[in-house]
């Protein structure tokens, strides 16, 4: 997932599919709607198109909610956790990849649970600033 903030008043946000790098569902909201509000309507129209097993998200979308709605459509998260994220919290996949993360590192932490895969969402959101400035 990735947004895109379009002249300080909307965002776009983005779903792109990791392998073919298409943009799987876009959502518009204006800047005051927080990233992980947009997560159920995006995951939903992407798994239109696509069966989605892994999502890949930012810390934006660090949030018990969104973990829940993962679980809840059979999706394993990939969410970087935020800084100063507590591993007593639950959901257990949030909680288990604090704990990975602060025992080997952040860059350790990115490899072993393929958070570069990311990058598709940027290469997508950096074309779609070409294209449309």
């Amino acid at each position: 997932m990735r947004d895109f903030t379009i002249g300080g008043s909307a965002k776009i946000h983005f779903a792109v599919d990791v392998k073919t790098k298409e943009v799987l569902a876009m959502y518009v909201t204006t800047y005051d709607i927080h990233d992980s509000e947009v997560l159920p309507s995006i995951i939903a129209n992407a798994s239109r198109y696509r069966s989605i097993a892994e999502a890949c998200m930012d810390g934006a979308y660090d949030s018990v909610k969104a973990y829940r709605l993962l679980r809840s459509m059979g999706v394993k998260p990939v969410i970087k956790p935020r800084g100063n994220a507590r591993t007593d919290r639950r959901p257990p996949e949030r909680r288990s990849s604090v704990m990975i993360l602060k025992t080997i590192g952040e860059k350790a932490w990115g490899r072993m649970m393929g958070y570069g895969r990311r990058w598709s969402a940027e290469t997508a959101f950096s074309t779609f600033k070409r294209l449309y400035g």
